[in-house]
């Protein structure tokens, strides 16, 4: 029997829709997996060290991880319209953040780097604390004056009116204004010591539970609710719309562009390590 592969991707609804096929065994051939759920921000840790198989990560890690990981060219999150939102408990101006506290989900994240990318360009006289909080904690810290802003992903674009809250600015429409790209959030990556042979054959389930889902979509909606946090059935088909698209079936040119227009843009800014030539390329 094969040995299972140890991956780790979080209990959002587009990784589970993802996933779901692959997950259950519902792929003819593909390796069987030993799943574990974790929020993106423990996986970019798991990353760094090295701990999984399979991982669902920021886009944003890729530069301290790539030595050991293979970037997947599928099964990942990209698109349009799904960036990350800065929000306020009044209505504001990209200015009004100089010298405020903004808490952010991580620092290791690709929400993060947009937020940076966004602020050199319109917060010019540059925010003030940065707050790493969970996720979940940001929208009430704002809400509840703790910190004078938020930087929130995923469910959130749905539910922050809830809170009482205000979008400040929307860090995909000024990602795609000034790239003209897909904004880059998830990716898959796998360990290179698998081999070449191995890895590709992750690729095409990965793939293929990602066409899988979208034939028949009723198939993985109770593995998308069980783990959905108590999030409404509503707000999980919007955020599998939002978030699982043609990118998710393959990265393709725009979608690689777009990741390397990121992580250039963020080490020029001296956010994260610069890559080198073929560090995107597949196995």
């Amino acid at each position: 029997m094969t040995e299972r592969l140890k991956i780790a991707y979080s209990p959002c609804p587009n990784d589970t829709f993802v996933f779901d096929a692959w997950a259950h065994g519902r792929i003819p051939g593909a390796p069987p997996l030993d799943v574990t759920f974790a929020d993106i921000d423990i996986t970019n840790g798991m990353a760094e060290r090295g701990e999984f198989d399979v991982l669902k990560v920021s886009y944003a890690v890729l530069p301290w991880v790539l030595d050991e990981y293979t970037l997947l060219p599928c099964g990942g999150a990209l698109g349009r319209g799904c960036g990350p939102l800065v929000l306020t408990r009044e209505p504001g101006r990209a200015p009004d953040l100089a010298g405020k506290t903004v808490a952010v989900p991580s620092e290791r994240s690709t929400a993060y780097l947009l937020f940076r990318l966004w602020a050199a360009a319109e917060v010019p006289e540059g925010v003030g604390q940065i707050q790493v909080l969970p996720f979940h904690e940001i929208m009430p810290a704002v809400r509840d004056g703790a910190v004078d802003a938020g930087l929130v992903i995923h469910e959130a674009r749905f539910t922050y009116q809830n809170y009482g809250l205000h979008c400040l600015a929307d860090m995909g429409e000024h990602w795609e204004l000034t790239t003209g790209l897909p904004i880059p959030l998830g990716a898959i990556i796998a360990k290179r010591s698998l081999g070449a042979e191995r890895l590709r054959a992750i690729a095409d389930a990965a793939r293929t539970s990602v066409l899988m889902a979208w034939d028949d979509p009723r198939a993985s909606r109770p593995y998308v609710l069980a783990h959905a946090q108590e999030m409404d059935p509503t707000v999980a088909d919007q955020h599998i719309g939002l978030y699982v698209n043609e990118f998710t079936a393959g990265l393709g040119e725009d979608g690689y562009a777009a990741v390397r227009g990121l992580l250039t843009r963020a080490a020029a800014e001296g956010l994260v390590p610069p890559l080198g030539p073929d560090a995107l390329a597949f196995v």
